[in-house]
């Protein structure tokens, strides 16, 4: 019905980008790409340590996002992701920005990024799921994944603005 299009899911944790990318998927009928979370080796020491482990969960993340964005691409067909290759760059600067990245480390991430963006295609639309930092902390809290345990309230803020950043930005070339 629409050709070929490709659905962005972007938004805080626990916004419900997963439950949206699978019923788009399912009543669409087309592919659904899901964060890599349940293999991700490196989500739990992030979260002990977050300062000693940005660096390498953000190439971690960027590299799993690519696989999935030139998947999308070869199959040439339609589909849904949860969680967009673009909003790695929201993690990476509210981290550099904290203090929880180092700035060399950053500008290595920002500049392994840019390349890649050369080899990548634009969504047809981002859907952007608000929800506040209370909301994705509660939301957090109810779904009781072990390693998401320790978020605290501040991180979420400092992610909600970093978001909020995105969405005025991204608008200007992805509707």
């Amino acid at each position: 019905m629409f050709g070929n299009i490709f659905i962005g899911i972007a938004g805080m944790i626990g916004a419900g980008k997963s439950t949206l990318a699978k019923a788009l998927g399912d009543h669409l009928g087309i592919d659904t790409y899901y964060e890599p979370v349940a293999d991700n080796e490196y989500l739990s020491d992030f979260y002990r340590d977050t300062a000693r482990y940005s660096f390498a969960m953000q190439v971690y993340l960027l590299n799993r996002q690519f696989q999935q964005h030139q998947e999308i691409i070869w199959r040439g067909r339609s589909a849904v992701q949860d969680r967009t290759i673009y909003e790695d760059s929201i993690f990476a600067k509210m981290l550099a920005r904290t203090g929880l990245m180092d700035e060399r480390d950053y500008k290595t991430y920002v500049q392994l990024f840019r390349n890649m963006s050369n080899f990548m295609c634009k969504p047809s639309v981002i859907v952007f799921l608000d929800v506040s930092p209370e909301a994705s902390a509660e939301r957090i809290r109810m779904r009781s994944r072990d390693v998401e345990s320790k978020i605290e309230l501040g991180y979420l803020q400092a992610l909600h603005d970093g978001y909020e950043e995105f969405v005025a930005n991204i608008s200007k070339v992805i509707p």
